[in-house]
């Protein structure tokens, strides 16, 4: 008899504070009322929400468009920073992204080993153009300030054929990047940069070679 009481007590006990709950709820009280639901709801959204991931397409990896570039937005912009913050610290791999893409290349040139040719000559050219134009900024290099980048209004869409390609693009000669260093100005230029889906990369830092 004593256990039956002792269970009709619990019972008793849990059916009073279920009803408990129920009348504050129904009270609509703001106080405890919002904090305890605002709390579920987060701790919900930690525990069910998927994980975000991020992927970067490759651009290179993309065809070709006939789109013009610009020598002005954030992409450009970006890129041309990267490159000078570069050649002021004579860093030539950390503005590998500003060259054109390998995976691009392959499918713009008909050299029977496009990556070949990008990885032995032109990175290995665009490395050497790196540490000379870091030496054309003198000797207090790492105090240049970039201010910018003229590029000419002398951009021609080449087509397939006409330098030893397989695929179009649009490329310019003897761009400008400006620097001041030692209160003088001094200007870097690109010899030559080609398109990719509307956005110019560099090819040739340095003389064509």
């Amino acid at each position: 008899m004593n256990s039956q009481r002792r269970l009709a007590t619990i019972g008793g006990s849990i059916a009073i504070v279920v009803a408990a709950s129920t009348a504050l709820t129904s009270c609509g009280n703001p106080s405890s009322n919002s904090s305890e639901s605002t709390t579920t709801v987060e701790l919900a959204a930690t525990t069910t929400q998927a994980p975000t991931t991020t992927t970067t397409v490759d651009p290179g990896t993309l065809p070709q468009t006939d789109e013009k570039p610009t020598g002005t937005g954030a992409e450009f912009d970006s890129r041309m920073t990267t490159l000078a913050n570069a050649i002021i610290n004579n860093s030539p791999d950390t503005a590998i992204s500003t060259f054109f893409p390998v995976t691009a290349y392959k499918q713009t040139k008909k050299n029977t080993d496009p990556a070949g040719d990008w990885n032995n000559r032109l990175i290995k050219s665009f490395r050497e153009d790196v540490a000379t134009a870091n030496k054309a900024l003198g000797p207090n290099a790492k105090s240049a300030v970039f201010t910018g980048v003229t590029v000419p209004n002398t951009a021609v869409w080449v087509k397939p054929g006409e330098e030893y390609n397989v695929g179009p693009y649009w490329r310019v000669f003897k761009t400008q990047m400006n620097f001041t260093v030692d209160g003088k100005t001094v200007q870097i230029p690109i010899e030559s940069m080609i398109s990719w889906r509307g956005q110019w990369y560099v090819v040739h830092l340095g003389k064509i070679r």
